[in-house]
């Protein structure tokens, strides 16, 4: 059963911006589906057991800054 995580991203201006988030996070092995909201700055990942410190890691890897969102593992 895939779990859900909801990650707070600082440092999104942009299209762009999102399409690297994206990209980043649908890299992480065992990650199912990923959703980028920009208004928000938060991207919500569906994933397979993943660690959410591999998941900030490639957000910061992309250039942005990112945390688990208050209230999530």
């Amino acid at each position: 059963m895939a779990e859900k995580l909801e990650l707070e991203i600082e440092g999104m201006g942009c299209e762009g911006c999102v399409a690297a988030v994206d990209q980043a996070l649908r890299a992480v092995p065992g990650v199912r589906i990923v959703t980028v909201d920009l208004k928000a700055g938060r991207a919500t990942v569906e994933h397979d057991g993943v660690d959410a410190a591999a998941l900030v890691r490639a957000v910061e890897k992309a250039g942005y800054d990112a945390r688990p969102a208050a209230g999530t593992r």
